[in-house]
């Protein structure tokens, strides 16, 4: 069990974030990659997995940098990201390594460590690098980690406030009853199409067919978003384009509307809520004096008074689904959009009801596809332990700059730790993170900054010490396929042997362990990455026996080399989301305070917080379209990429696909680029107060005046490598975003707040180098 058992030549079946994917292989090299399971709508990302294996940016060995070798107590961290790359052996990294926490610890204790490690990892069960290096950081001595994430921030707090539970990782009202029973579906700022091609687990695409056969069913589909997306194109989509960043003021006029003709349900509000009565006075404006109707949400949000009213009518009339995306709540004052959606829905009255009521997570996951009658493969955990201290995902910048700050969270109070360590693995932080200049600074702080990483990322390059990992292809693991319907257990066998010097995760941690004394505890005996395969699926194999669901023995399932196929259940066809609390709310309550939905929160009243009242409310955003003397131009918007998974496969030949003049793309309404002089193609120069880069204009009557859209994800390739402030050459719109909290209730990151200014670029263009080994590399 602790060896590989690889096939030269012949076809492997393993998987990733974007689906079961069939690999063939010859002469022990990966030469062509398709999906394991075929489905409708065709993902592309599952094509490329040759070209990100061999990529030109693969960490081939362990390095160090050469101000850090040679002298680890004077690093010189002003010189990360432009410093000489020396090649050291395996071993001479794990001295510094251990070296260098062992100083850690003896100088600042557990919490001088930061491994929060936020990213998409691998999606197996076993090589989950954040989780692997936590179960050692948590073993070894402590570690800073971290709260939440970057894609629900803020509703992962308030949710529970208003419904009871996160709300945005549930299963939803399943797609049969939405094709059957639902007469109009609203997508509210969410391009589901595309979002769909990736999930945590591995991927499956089966919500993607469920989108076209809604395109086929002839439903009212209306899609609120500045852009007309590719979802709103498959559709056939009624398209409104509100102001960015006023969602709430839209639905405040649609909300006074059905109270102000009386085409809303009083007795859901009176059964199934509490709170309504003190949210009126806000909404009739006898609180602040304010109304807001229909005429003050349409001055804010750009969308005529009649379509507001429409829409109220036809919400309230019709059996409607309300599909919110996540990017509405990735805004300041993001905690404010849901709780507003949620109380729209509630005075429509159909939650708990077949085809009616809100989703959070239509758009990722697999979410509204039946679940199968399953038992769920289990996963490397953190060996009871956890983290010593944790702070909000996007407060990380803060609290690495701002040590013994206190701040606000969800009606505590947390206080930052000096952080002086920096151990990273899977993900690529400088490029997630918002207002990248300011993150740059943050990393030149610590003493030391260890990545393992199969590629030189943007991240990988500001580091001390990198570590060369294999990648998902040259390893084994497990994983479940379809995260919220549980289709099957996937096989991720490992394809290729591993390339150059790079190692797993899991065995760079475990020979770490042996340093510190922890190897038999880390390692659960010894176990190999297949061993732990076998643990967890047996264990899954044993609980199925309790609940009768057959699976396979291990080897069965191993040798079969394909997915297993859950059994169907016709029961599972008919899950409407509420429909047990709706049916009886005081046997099935909601876990709320209160057991029903809370439009009014006393729980938030009593934090007091001065930037998120207890009841849904417009808050002018710090940046927005519609402020005075507004800084810049643009509202700039950075919605998740269509051809890659955020910064993954930035590096293959996808970028050829949709690269303009080389960089990424951003959209501007061509009207917009009419007065600016941009022409489709063009290298134009975005930029505000915050930083600058160089992308390329796609012209295009899909998106709303004054909007510009620029996918995020882009590695940051700097024209002065090591300069902070530098122009980025390859359109990263983390340079431009805002790095401040949703609230102090959710800390979210408020990505899709911010304004920018943009021109045709007249001046030199240098190559882009991101995706190439760095260039100063001693070898």
């Amino acid at each position: 069990m602790k060896h590989l058992s690889l096939i030269e030549n012949g076809e492997v079946m393993t998987g990733a974030h974007w689906g079961p994917i069939k690999v063939t292989v010859k002469d022990g090299k990966i030469v062509k990659s398709e999906a394991g399971i075929k489905r409708k709508v065709h993902n592309p990302l599952q094509d490329h997995i040759s070209d990100l294996v061999y990529a030109k940016s693969r960490v081939k060995y362990p390095m160090v940098r050469k101000s850090y070798l040679e002298d680890p107590t004077n690093p010189k961290p002003e010189l990360r990201g432009n410093d000489e790359w020396v090649r050291v052996s395996y071993e001479k990294a794990l001295d510094l390594i251990e070296a260098a926490m062992r100083r850690t610890y003896k100088e600042k204790g557990p919490t001088g460590i930061f491994a929060g490690s936020y990213g998409w990892r691998s999606s197996g069960n076993i090589h989950n690098a954040q989780v692997v290096l936590q179960r050692f950081m948590a073993m070894a001595g402590g570690f800073t980690g971290i709260i939440g994430d970057y894609s629900t921030g803020a509703s992962q707090v308030i949710m529970p406030h208003v419904v009871g539970t996160l709300e945005v990782y549930e299963q939803q009202t399943v797609w049969p009853v939405i094709l059957e029973k639902t007469k109009v579906v609203i997508i509210w700022g969410s391009n589901s199409l595309i979002t769909l091609r990736n999930s945590h687990a591995i991927g499956d695409d089966m919500a993607s067919d469920y989108l076209v056969q809604l395109k086929d069913k002839g439903k009212k589909i209306i899609i609120i978003d500045p852009i007309y997306n590719e979802t709103a194109k498959l559709l056939d989509a009624k398209w409104i384009a509100p102001t960015p960043n006023t969602d709430v003021a839209l639905m405040l006029g649609i909300m006074h509307t059905m109270y102000t003709t009386n085409k809303y349900d009083k007795h859901f509000i009176e059964t199934y809520t509490v709170g309504f009565d003190k949210f009126l006075p806000y909404l009739l404006g006898k609180s602040d004096g304010v109304t807001k109707d229909a005429k003050w949400a349409s001055a804010i949000c750009g969308i005529d008074e009649e379509t507001i009213k429409e829409l109220a009518s036809t919400m309230f009339e019709n059996t409607t689904m309300l599909m919110s995306g996540w990017a509405m709540q990735r805004a300041h004052h993001g905690e404010q959009p849901h709780w507003a959606l949620v109380t729209l829905a509630s005075m429509i009255g159909q939650i708990g009801k077949p085809g009616g009521g809100f989703g959070l997570c239509y758009h990722t996951h697999n979410s509204g596809v039946p679940r199968r009658n399953a038992v769920v493969v289990g996963a490397m955990n953190l060996g009871g332990k956890s983290a010593t201290l944790s702070v909000p995902a996007a407060r990380a910048t803060d609290a690495i700059l701002n040590p013994g700050k206190t701040i606000d969270f969800n009606g505590k109070k947390i206080t930052y730790p000096d952080i002086d360590m920096i151990y990273w693995c899977g993900g690529n932080p400088i490029v997630h993170q918002q207002n990248l200049n300011n993150n740059l600074k943050a990393w030149r702080k610590p003493h030391t900054i260890v990545i393992n990483e199969a590629f030189w990322t943007s991240s990988a390059r500001q580091a001390d010490i990198v570590m060369p990992t294999t990648t998902t292809y040259e390893r084994n693991d497990i994983a479940m396929i379809g995260l919220l319907s549980n289709t099957y257990i996937g096989p991720m066998k490992a394809c290729i042997t591993p390339l150059y010097e790079s190692k797993d995760d899991y065995t760079i941690f475990s020979d770490l362990a042996k340093r510190f004394g922890i190897y038999k505890e880390y390692t659960g005996d010894g176990k190999s990455d297949l061993e732990w395969v076998k643990t967890v699926y047996e264990a899954a194999l044993e609980e199925g026996k309790t609940k009768n669901i057959e699976i396979p023995p291990f080897k069965e399932f191993w040798e079969k080399n394909e997915p297993f196929e859950f059994k169907h259940l016709e029961s599972n066809d008919h899950y409407v989301r509420y429909s047990k609390f709706v049916k009886d709310p005081i046997a099935n309550p909601l876990g709320t305070p209160s057991g029903k939905i809370e439009i009014y929160s006393e729980t938030i009243a009593s934090f007091k917080y001065d930037d998120c009242p207890p009841h849904p409310s417009w808050l002018e955003p710090v940046e927005w379209l519609g402020m005075k003397n507004r800084p810049a131009e643009f509202h700039m918007v950075s919605p998740h990429p269509r051809d890659r998974l955020h910064s993954q496969l930035a590096q293959t030949k996808l970028r050829e696909t949709y690269a303009i003049n080389g960089r990424e793309p951003i959209w501007i309404n061509e009207e917009d680029a009419k007065e600016k002089g941009i022409k489709n193609g063009d290298v134009v120069r975005v930029f505000n107060a915050r930083g600058e880069t160089l992308v390329g204009a796609y012209v295009t009557k899909d998106i709303a005046r004054h909007v510009v859209r620029l996918e995020e994800g882009g590695w940051y390739d700097p024209v002065e490598p090591g300069k902070i402030g530098s122009l980025d050459n390859n359109g990263t719109p983390n340079v431009l975003t805002i790095d401040m909290p949703t609230s102090k209730l959710g800390s979210g990151n408020i990505a899709h707040t911010a304004l920018v200014n943009i021109e045709k670029y007249e001046g030199k263009l240098t190559p882009i180098v991101v995706y190439d080994e760095p260039k100063k590399m001693k070898i």
